[in-house]
């Protein structure tokens, strides 16, 4: 399985609601096993400069690839670009990760 995290912060404050709804269009996608779109809560003691969140689950790199190849993931990207500052992304392969127990992390 592959998760699919983006973070994503507005160039204005007064438009995360818009790139919410923006970004909601990807859901209707059918490649993801799972996928959600959500405000940043900020509750982190170090940084909460993530305004919005973008969270998929995918069955295989074919499922990913899909997803985004669909005209839908093209109409999210047409209507969030102008309104965000930055964006970032990570891809990774639950499988071939090694999992550290809690007290390990930081």
């Amino acid at each position: 399985m592959i998760r699919h995290i983006v973070f994503f912060t507005a160039k204005d404050k007064a438009h995360i609601e818009q790139m919410i709804d923006g970004l909601s269009v990807l859901t209707a996608i059918p490649h993801a096993r799972r996928l959600e779109v959500s405000r940043n809560r900020k509750t982190d003691q170090l940084g909460n400069d993530v305004d919005v969140v973008v969270y998929g689950e995918f069955d295989s790199e074919a499922e990913l690839t899909a997803y985004k190849e669909h005209a839908l993931y093209q109409e999210s990207i047409r209507r969030v670009r102008p309104l965000r500052e930055l964006r970032f992304a990570a891809d990774y392969d639950v499988s071939a990760e090694r999992f550290i127990s809690g007290s390990e992390t930081g």
